[in-house]
């Protein structure tokens, strides 16, 4: 996925835009076409997260069907793209970076492009919408509770960002409050006085960034107010979120994504299945109804630990979850002699490694399904795969970052001669 785990691998901005309004025509290859002037970001220049802003979603949607039929042209004849009926306010996870303006007010919104100069921003056409409210109210709380925002050049200060993830569907609120100390003065108060504006949050979090680092949360965190984390469903099982969980910002278009790979895998029930890259367990526990016995495997520990909670607040027996690298798992597993059949796999952008493609290849599953967030390193992969017994059948490209360039891709590989 584009937005890949957080716990180290990607730092993810606010994404900015000062939303005018919006006109939805007639379905246009799925999707409710977005009408705008030129004018609908004023920001846009400056955020950069936006690169398609002005761009009609029509016109979006068959640019990127267009990059990955030319690409793939070689492998397969891609499915129509699949968008979404509704590609505003589709970001479930906000971030808001705090500063001064020059009259030492605070101020919260983006870093401008390239810099950490901070543009700032009340409303965003892709966030949503009662993340950007809380943040602003969190901004005007500061004042009378006399909370400096905090300095990178001076060191001085307290609120560094400010984080809000929203269940999709459970209409769960977390809010995260970045800080550069771990005493914040009157925080019952100050909870007391956030909840009066916004009782729909269900959770708030302290977490502690007191190091000169780009990253936005730190090690050490402190729950002030519920569970410290909310649960969302998706594709019907449910999954908990803690701030440094992993979990897609569009779970919209997430289902459509994993419904398709599923689709594409075919399960019957007696499948062995890995999970390679598989995070916070997403794909894997949701495929585990229609498979024999799943195995995920994922680097990052805290990853790991999030996807065995996950599997056991769904009552699934039969997956198994190990801390490891994916390559070096199928070699041992090759090694051994084990059998799989098929082998689901979602890299980072960077696509897949060598090793790992050369392990698929040795243990030879009869079907990968292939999830890529860059078709570039897709086909680069698929020359590998393809060049050593197996073929492609299809592929469908998914919108899952309207109003970017940004494009997913679901890829069905099945092997010519399989054992």
């Amino acid at each position: 996925m584009e937005e890949k785990k957080q716990q180290g691998k990607k730092n993810t901005q606010r994404k900015a835009g000062q939303p005018g309004k919006t006109q939805m025509s007639q379905k246009t290859q799925g999707s409710k076409n977005v009408k705008r002037s030129s004018g609908l970001c004023s920001l846009s220049s400056k955020c950069g997260g936006c690169q398609w802003i002005n761009k009609p979603y029509a016109e979006q949607l068959s640019a990127k069907e267009t990059r990955v039929r030319k690409l793939m042209e070689p492998f397969c004849k891609p499915e129509r793209i699949i968008g979404m009926e509704q590609p505003t306010h589709y970001r479930n996870k906000v971030h808001a970076v705090f500063g001064e303006d020059r009259f030492h007010n605070p101020i919260s919104g983006i870093y401008e492009e390239k810099s950490h100069r901070i543009v700032p921003v009340d409303s965003c056409l892709i966030e949503n919408e009662t993340a950007d409210k809380i943040i602003v109210s969190i901004r005007g709380l500061l004042k009378s509770f006399r909370i400096r925002p905090y300095n990178e050049d001076t060191g001085y200060g307290l609120l560094r960002h400010v984080l809000v993830r929203v269940g999709h569907t459970s209409g769960q609120v977390m809010v995260v409050l970045v800080l550069a100390s771990p005493i914040m003065p009157s925080k019952n108060n100050f909870v007391k006085a956030l909840l009066a504006l916004h009782p729909e949050i269900t959770t708030i979090v302290i977490n502690v960034n007191n190091r000169g680092t780009s990253m936005v949360l730190g090690e050490k965190e402190q729950v002030i107010y519920g569970k410290g984390y909310i649960e969302d469903t998706l594709c019907g099982k449910t999954f908990r979120i803690s701030p440094k969980s992993f979990y897609q910002v569009n779970p919209v278009q997430t289902e459509k994504l994993y419904n398709k790979a599923l689709e594409y895998a075919a399960l019957t029930g007696k499948e062995t299945v890995v999970d390679a890259y598989c995070g916070t367990g997403t794909i894997g526990i949701i495929a585990s109804d229609k498979a024999g016995k799943v195995i995920g495997v994922e680097l990052n520990a805290d990853a790991v630990w999030d996807a065995r909670g996950n599997a056991k607040a769904n009552n699934t027996s039969n997956i198994t979850f190990y801390q490891n690298d994916a390559g070096k798992f199928l070699v041992e597993m090759a090694e051994q002699g084990a059998k799989v059949d098929v082998v689901l796999m979602d890299p980072p952008r960077s696509g897949s490694s060598e090793e790992f493609l050369q392990s698929v290849i040795k243990m030879g599953p009869g079907k990968v399904v292939y999830v890529s967030c860059n078709p570039e390193t897709l086909v680069r992969d698929l020359k590998v795969l393809t060049k050593s017994g197996y073929r492609v059948e299809k592929c469908a490209p998914v919108d899952m970052f309207p109003f970017t360039e940004h494009v997913e891709t679901v890829c069905l590989l099945s092997l010519k001669d399989p054992v």
